[in-house]
């Protein structure tokens, strides 16, 4: 945790010199970039700057109490439970902050639903999370979300949507929703009344400013084609729809939902970066080896991480064996009750393995 916070108060500082870089200065689009950056970084950055002058104060009190001179032992002595009562304090403010890791302060993300098993209910599930996650946002004051891209069956359901979503805390609290979802339930196709399962998984990545990740034309291959699938009249009539395909990672995205195809390339863009830096974050966890003590937010998509049982009322989240029979609430946007048990739970498995300094 020392290392990601080291990291992070570095990039603050060279962030704060870019803001005075007269080329940035006279870019709007990235000094825009830098600066919202920056106030991502902000709150954590200065906290963790005061905890290490904490640290360095307490220190210097502590060898001061062990000297020979009695007046500044006494004076040592005098000035370390406060400074100690200062130090917990920011401790546990940067805990709190830390929650979810690297990225945990991003205040703009991605969520991907796809449906998986169980055919045309598997899409109508998707729709039922995507609902859920939608009423969710609504309910969180200053956050928006945004149809990225989404891929529509004709009963009305999803193969696979794409969102963005942007609010501050957005991905420390949806981060928790990566994962493998499973429903159990009579579908609306079933006339026998036989329960069903099936199954969707989401994936929740935080979104990285412009800065942060370099893609040029160059990088990947761009395809133009006409849209497809229920829509307005640019479908099949208009090239609107674009597809990426970067040469390197093998990463490709498309879009269609917009009739600009100006609008389109900026949507595959912005996705195509956001899931080069999760590759790029996944890849440099594994050079570091690092891998986190909790369950919770592994973001594995094929990890089955929650279910949905109907005939119960019934949600479980399997990572740390929660049960509530409040499907109802849930379905509609009242996530809190799943995700402030998962924070707390991370929070606790934290705090366990850090040191005595609290780093």
């Amino acid at each position: 945790m020392r290392e990601i916070l080291e990291r992070k108060l570095d990039r603050f500082d060279e962030l704060d010199q870019q803001l005075l870089d007269p080329e940035v200065q006279s870019n709007p689009q990235l000094i825009a970039a830098v600066a919202r950056e920056r106030g991502s970084l902000a709150k954590l950055a200065t906290k963790y700057r005061k905890f290490k002058n904490l640290n360095a104060q307490i220190a210097e009190a502590v060898e001061m109490s062990e000297g020979d001179d009695h007046e500044l032992r006494e004076l040592a002595e005098a000035e370390l439970p406060e400074l100690r009562q200062q130090r917990e304090t920011i401790y546990d403010e940067l805990l709190e902050l830390t929650i979810g890791g690297e990225d945990a302060n991003r205040s703009r993300c991605v969520m991907e639903v796809r449906a998986g098993t169980g055919g045309s209910e598997a899409a109508l599930f998707a729709r039922d999370l995507y609902e859920m996650y939608k009423r969710f946002v609504e309910s969180q004051p200053g956050w928006k979300l945004e149809v990225i891209e989404s891929s529509p069956t004709e009963l009305g359901g999803f193969k696979e949507l794409v969102l963005g979503i942007e609010g501050e805390d957005c991905f420390r609290k949806l981060q928790y929703e990566s994962g493998g979802h499973r429903v159990q339930r009579v579908p609306e196709t079933e006339t026998q009344g036989r329960i069903h399962t099936s199954a969707a998984t989401v994936a929740v990545m935080a979104e990285p400013e412009d800065v942060e990740v370099e893609l040029k034309p160059d990088d990947y291959r761009l395809d133009k084609f006409s849209a497809s699938g229920p829509g307005g009249q640019h479908v099949n009539k208009t090239e609107s729809a674009v597809r990426l395909t970067h040469y390197e990672s093998g990463i490709v995205v498309q879009c269609q939902d917009e009739k600009s195809q100006h609008k389109n390339l900026a949507k595959a863009l912005r996705v195509l970066k956001t899931r080069l830096y999760e590759h790029r974050q996944q890849e440099e966890a594994k050079k570091r080896a690092e891998h986190r003590k909790s369950l919770v937010g592994s973001g594995d998509r094929s990890q089955r991480i929650r279910t949905y049982n109907f005939p119960q009322n019934r949600v479980t989240d399997h990572r740390i064996n929660l049960t509530i029979h409040k499907l109802d609430q849930i379905l509609v946007g009242q996530l809190e009750q799943v995700i402030q048990p998962l924070i707390d739970y991370d929070r606790d498995e934290q705090r366990k393995s850090m040191g005595d300094d609290g780093f």
